[in-house]
């Protein structure tokens, strides 16, 4: 039984081309999917790898050792770094 967290309720309404519109139904149907059902697939699968792109970040095990270096000995603040510091505490309203 479907739940209200997965209870399609949301709708989008798209315009495209005739030629568009057979190249989806042909690879659709190659992939045993009715339209809406391969559509939403792939778009949330492009979505995914966008989102993947922008939040995740990737290092060579150079800059992996780099990064866990800084991380275990932090160099030592020096002004601008203070004074960054600074202003971000001036910048941050809290609760």
């Amino acid at each position: 039984m479907p739940t209200p967290e997965t209870t399609k309720q949301e709708r989008m309404h798209i315009r495209l081309d005739a030629l568009s519109k057979q190249k989806l139904e042909k690879a659709a149907s190659y992939s045993h999917k009715k339209l809406s059902e391969f559509v939403l697939a792939q778009s949330l699968a492009a979505a995914e790898n966008i989102i993947n792109e922008h939040e995740q970040i990737t290092l060579s095990p150079a800059d992996w050792t780099l990064f866990l270096d800084a991380l275990e000995n932090p160099p030592a603040k020096n002004a601008k770094l203070k004074q960054a510091l600074a202003l971000h505490k001036q910048s941050v309203v809290r609760d």
